[in-house]
């Protein structure tokens, strides 16, 4: 078992707390991880000036090499985790057995941080659009068009308050400290894996240890992460993204609501579309927030219910270990029964139908776990209740709602994918500012392009553009 420490600026420290870290199935220890609390991460913010500054000494250029370098040794190498150390099957094996995740999905997590990180320069290039990296270092600087721009430094740390639930949304964090700004991490309390294996290799990588700080912990420590720093980043559910809608020191993630819309035009082609709504809700346990949660269409919708419902609903559990194992469990006891109650709640209305039942108990309970399996809903009308819902496994409604009211019923969507060459629902799609990420055509919402921002650009979070003139 290994002891993970608190890690304050690069510097272990061993708390009189300690969690430790179960295999969800077994419940055998895994690791024993110090605990911090809010008040030492107070303190420890009095420093965190420290953390820019010693990055602003390596410039961009060169941070972005390192990067490179972390990204073959956080993929391939065998590197230290507090008192032991950690190969990439180790990683996988360890991260699998606290998260519920099959060890491949782990494994295809590992492989997507390493393309961002490898991908780095070209990543900040397009994320600046173009602007020379020594501008954010100096704070001003001159644009190819012969114009004096500023871009101050808001922050000179990031906080991330981390889930345990998704390893993807490690990837909004990487691009920080090439961009020379410190990161203050408050892992999930089952996900310590990625910051801790993250930070060995980008410090064997040659970033200075000062830069990165580690607090494991609960509640206070994400509050005093939040309250502490100036950019923070925070997971979590509706009722935190509510909380923090409209604080410009707070990003907050929250459910996708991803969806995907059939235009009038293609809905009667609609059978070409199955794999790609397949892949959209199934891809990755159905758990990140680019996971398809509702198929909207004119007609034809209970046909492409059950079409959907034939090719997830026979899908069952399988070890974690398995390479074929699609499905994630769901690690904290009674999550996913409470998860199913509330799905069988708003299954009595009469708009909804649960397709999948056919193929068998969607809840499996296990000693220490559950498991839920694809669920496929049809819903009459937009005004169904659980047309609007989002939950953490391979689920999605498949509502009826005529093409000209589509827009205004779906709601917040963070990935829209619209099959359609309706040139006026493209336009009215281009202007809806409640879609985040908008694919036109038959794209998954699962596939990103990283050169591309995600719920926001990160370099306009961080720094803000201002007037600056310096006399001749």
């Amino acid at each position: 078992m290994l002891t993970l420490p608190v890690l304050r600026w690069g510097e272990p420290y061993e708390s009189l707390e300690t969690d430790t870290v179960l295999h969800f199935i077994t419940g055998e220890p895994i690791a024993k991880v110090n605990q911090a609390n809010g008040g030492l991460l107070q303190r420890d913010m009095r420093k965190a000036a420290r953390a820019r500054e010693v990055l602003r000494e390596i410039p961009i250029a060169d941070l972005i090499g390192k990067i490179k370098t972390a990204a073959d040794l956080y993929l391939n190498g065998t590197l230290p985790m507090g008192d032991g150390q950690q190969s990439p099957d180790d990683f996988a094996r360890q991260q699998s057995a606290s998260t519920g995740l099959p060890e491949h999905m782990c494994k295809g997590n590992m492989a997507k941080n390493h393309f961002v990180l490898h991908n780095m320069d070209k990543m900040l290039d397009a994320l600046t659009r173009g602007l020379d990296p020594a501008i954010l270092t100096r704070g001003y600087g001159m644009e190819s068009r012969g114009v004096t721009v500023s871009y101050q430094c808001q922050s000179p740390v990031v906080g991330m308050v981390l889930p345990s639930n998704s390893p993807g949304v490690h990837t909004l964090w990487l691009p920080v400290v090439p961009m020379q700004i410190g990161l203050v991490l408050k892992p999930g309390p089952q996900e310590p894996w990625t910051p801790y294996r993250m930070t060995a290799a980008f410090t064997q990588a040659g970033i200075p240890k000062e830069a990165i700080a580690i607090y494991p912990g609960g509640g206070d420590v994400g509050a005093a992460v939040l309250s502490s720093v100036d950019r923070a980043m925070i997971f979590g559910g509706t009722a935190t993204v509510e909380r923090y809608k409209g604080n410009p020191k707070v990003q907050a993630h929250g459910p996708g609501f991803s969806k995907i819309i059939l235009g009038d035009d293609k809905v009667d082609q609609w059978e070409q579309y199955i794999d790609l709504m397949t892949e959209s809700i199934y891809i990755n346990s159905g758990r990140g927030c680019i996971n398809c949660s509702g198929v909207w269409a004119s007609r034809h919708t209970k046909e492409i219910a059950q079409a959907l419902a034939e090719k997830l609903g026979p899908i069952e559990v399988k070890p974690p270990q398995d390479p074929t194992a699609g499905l994630a469990a769901f690690t904290v006891q009674g999550a996913a029964a409470g998860v199913w109650r509330a799905i069988e709640t708003d299954l009595r209305d009469a708009g909804a139908e649960d397709m999948t039942s056919k193929y068998g108990p969607r809840l499996v309970e296990m000693e220490r776990c559950g498991y839920l399996r694809p669920t496929i809903v049809h819903c009459k009308s937009p005004e169904t209740p659980i047309a609007k819902k989002e939950y953490m496994f391979p689920f999605s409604t498949v509502v009826d709602c005529p093409q000209d009211k589509m827009l205004a019923s779906i709601g917040p969507t963070l990935v829209c994918t619209a099959i359609t060459d309706d040139a006026k629902l493209r336009e009215s799609l281009i202007a809806a500012t409640h879609i985040d990420r908008l694919n036109l055509g038959p794209i998954p919402t699962t596939k990103l392009n990283w050169l591309q921002p995600h719920e926001g650009n990160i370099v306009d979070f961080l720094f803000r553009a201002r007037a600056l003139q310096v006399a001749e």
